[in-house]
This record gives C-alpha cells, structure tokens and sequence, in this order.
C-alpha cells in the first residue's frame, strides 16, 4: 500500500491525495476524506475509473493523481444528465467515446406484441439454468468472435460484471438459449436484482433475421411477466440501430442515457 501523499495547493485548503489500497484513492481534507477515487479491468480488458468527490477541487486533485499513476487508455462512464461529472471528467482530459440509451421494456406480450411469436423452423428454447454449459460456451464464443471480427466488441453495451480472467460466463443459470438439434443459435442474458436487466441478447450471423432474437425476447420477457415484474431494462448503444430497431418493435422506450468517455 503506498502512503506517500500526492499533495496540492496551499494553506488551510490543502487537499492532500493517498492510494489508501491498489488502484484506489482517497482525497483528504484536514484528516476529512472529501473524494474517493478507484480505478479497475472491466471483462474485456478495459481500465475504468470512477471519481466520487465533495467539490471540484477534490475531484481535480483525484483525477490529477490517478491519471499519473495508470495506464492510457483509461475510460469512464457518466450519466449523460450529470452535467457537472461530465464537465469534470473533460477537464481531465476525457472526451466522449459513444452514448448508450437505457431502455425501458414492457413485459405484458399483449403490449409487446410478442405473445403469439412462432419459433423458427427447427428451433427451440431452452429455459434459464436448463443450458448445456459447454454448449452455451461455445455459443458465446462463437458469438464473442463473430462480433470482435466486425464492429469490435467494445461496441457492445460496457459490462460490468466482475468475470475470471478469460471466462465470459460467470452464471450459466441467467442464460437462455435458442437450440438446434446439435448446437445452439443465439442467447439471452436476464439478471434480476433490485430490476430485471437484459443484459445481452445476441444470435450467430448465420442464423440472425430468422426471428430467433424476437423468439429469446418472447420468452425471457413472458417468464419476467409471469413472474410479477412489469418491466425490464437494457442498454443499446446508440449506433446499434438493429437493437435499438428490436427493443422499440416491442414497446421499449429510452429513459436515460450514458456517456462512455475515454482519456
């Protein structure tokens, strides 16, 4: 742990900055924490930073010490609503990457339109927590691939979710799966903790405009309407107008967007 301070300006205001643990921050004030800063790898490699502070001052000395300190490039996420924070992260040199929306999805299929979708010839679903685990691995893979050989998987939506290096699926039991008889076609990720999150819905490019993503949709948002929850969410990255074309197909409306920023 290092405890050499990063201290700037003068006087009673000095805001003195220590890495109180690895890739971690805090800006103190008179022995008063007013800022804390923490950087980590999201799945795909990526170094992120995250800066909570009292005043800009805080955050500027925050960003002026962890930017010394760690590898370019760095990104960041914010709230494209939180003016201030965005202002702040420019300051430190950040420009914006891409924007996400966040949508809203209704789960009734009477407002969906999904409670009558056929099943593409030769398909079926394989419910959650039903998957074959070394099939939905080599979906994912597949799909992985397919996706880094086009647009490049940092186009996709910034995951969070902490993962073991080189393991793309932390929990088969949120998956979903459109199967045919000696593999599967295309996947659906649905994580409920404080709200249903679709957090990836993804098919082969040889089997896509086949309706197997309307088919995943139709049945993850059907077992999400069974089971009490009125609405789900997701992200979409505004370029991707094939998702974005998908989720208002069936309802979805955005509510929010973020900003992904890069130094």
């Amino acid at each position: 742990m290092n405890t050499k301070p990063f201290t700037s300006g003068l006087g009673e205001n000095a805001v003195m900055i220590t890495r109180v643990a690895d890739r971690q921050w805090h800006a103190l004030d008179d022995d008063l924490v007013v800022g804390r800063g923490h950087a980590q790898h999201r799945p795909d490699g990526r170094l992120y930073v995250s800066i909570d502070a009292w005043h800009d001052l805080a955050f500027d000395r925050l960003a002026e010490a962890m930017l010394a300190e760690l590898p370019a490039p760095l990104y960041t996420v914010v709230d494209e609503a939180d003016v201030e924070l965005a202002a702040a992260w420019r300051r430190a040199g950040f420009m914006i990457r891409r924007r996400e929306w966040e949508y809203v999805v209704p789960t009734d299929p009477q407002v969906t339109g999904l409670d009558a979708v056929p099943l593409p010839s030769g398909v079926t679903i394989v419910p959650a927590g039903r998957a074959d685990e070394s099939l939905l691995r080599a979906v994912d893979r597949a799909i992985r691939d397919e996706v880094e050989a086009t647009v490049g998987w940092q186009s996709m939506p910034a995951e969070v979710m902490p993962r073991p290096e080189g393991d793309t699926i932390v929990d088969p039991s949120k998956y979903a799966v459109a199967a045919a008889p000696d593999r599967y076609l295309g996947l659906i990720r649905v994580v409920t903790v404080i709200r249903p999150r679709i957090g990836l819905v993804a098919v082969r490019a040889g089997e896509q405009r086949r309706g197997i993503a309307r088919a995943l949709l139709a049945h993850a948002l059907g077992t999400l309407h069974r089971s009490g929850h009125a609405a789900a969410w997701t992200e979409v990255q505004e370029s991707n107008h094939a998702a974005s074309a998908l989720f208002e197909g069936i309802g979805a409306r955005p509510m929010s967007s973020n900003l992904e920023l890069v130094r």
